[in-house]
């Protein structure tokens, strides 16, 4: 699978990084004009990931308009709709049907081929994803797009956080040979149709950001877990253990991880304090498991961070 691949006008004469951004972008994911707010140059970054049947960025910008008119689409068009998350700032989306306003954790999802113009007055971060238009039928998208569809991520489901998730990982080092994009495109699915997805790996997926959320609370159980994704425990069950696990073993893990981190970093004053924030009911219990997963004890590695720290 390829590989994330990054560009960026930061080292690139001034002069040229309107031009040269929008030739990226043309051949990268999808062509467009832009243009800088005020004298203020363009500085912009974009990782991209060609998987075998979409396209993930993560894109980073100063404040800036971007627009798609007709002109750039018949000379490049996509075939494609486009997905875009918005991770920090407000944005707005224009297109002939009226204007959106986009807050952070907001997707929208558009026809590419239809004209829209984007501003970020602060600067822009977000993920966006090309979706071609057989691809998009086949996780039920509808057939048309006239309107743009506005879905609320860090507010919505279980699925969309996790869709939010997978995305991201994938724009990681080596996070391409992490994600299954099958997943990931059934919980776009799921998004767009309002239905649940039916894969047994986007349930997992889906269980997993569920669990992480709530690392920290000794009561998160199988059950809760369930619950929090909208499925049964018997089903929940089931889907980790065709991945090789099972919920308590995973939660453990996952707690046991991220206590090593807070240790090893000095993010914790005392072994205590790291089992209560990874949401272990004993500290006792939690040393013991520490010692058992790591080979050494929780207070050697909090004792070797603060000498390394001075």
């Amino acid at each position: 699978m390829t590989q994330p691949v990054s560009f960026s006008t930061l080292n690139l004469p001034e002069e040229q990084h309107i031009a040269l951004w929008e030739r990226h972008n043309a051949e990268a994911l999808i062509g467009l004009t832009c243009r800088s707010l005020g004298e203020a140059r363009l500085d912009a970054t974009e990782i991209n990931l060609q998987l075998p049947r979409v396209h993930v960025a993560r894109v980073l910008g100063s404040p800036h308009i971007v627009e798609r008119p007709q002109a750039v689409i018949r000379r490049t068009p996509s075939e494609a709709m486009a997905c875009y998350l918005n991770l920090a700032d407000d944005a707005f989306f224009y297109h002939d049907d009226g204007v959106h306003l986009l807050r952070s954790g907001q997707l929208i999802v558009c026809d590419a081929d239809r004209p829209f113009v984007r501003g970020f007055s602060k600067g822009l971060e977000e993920l966006a994803i090309k979706v071609p238009r057989p691809v998009w039928r086949d996780i039920g998208g509808p057939s048309t797009l006239r309107r743009p569809l506005v879905l609320d991520v860090d507010e919505g489901s279980v699925g969309a956080r996790t869709f939010a998730r997978l995305a991201g990982r994938a724009l990681r080092p080596g996070g391409a040979d992490t994600v299954d994009e099958q997943t990931l495109l059934g919980l776009l699915g799921s998004l767009v149709t309002g239905r649940p997805p039916a894969l047994a790996a986007a349930h997992r997926a889906m269980a997993k950001v569920y669990i992480d959320r709530h690392l920290d609370e000794p009561g998160l159980s199988a059950p809760r877990v369930a619950r929090g994704v909208g499925i049964s425990e018997r089903h929940l069950s089931r889907v980790f253990s065709s991945g090789g696990s099972s919920v308590p073993r995973y939660l453990l893990e996952r707690r046991l991880e991220l206590a090593y981190s807070l240790l090893s970093r000095g993010g914790t004053t005392t072994v205590a304090e790291a089992a209560v924030r990874c949401g272990f009911g004993s500290a006792a219990h939690f040393s013991h498991r520490f010692k058992e997963r790591y080979g050494v004890r929780a207070s050697d590695v909090l004792r070797e961070a603060r000498i390394a720290a001075g």
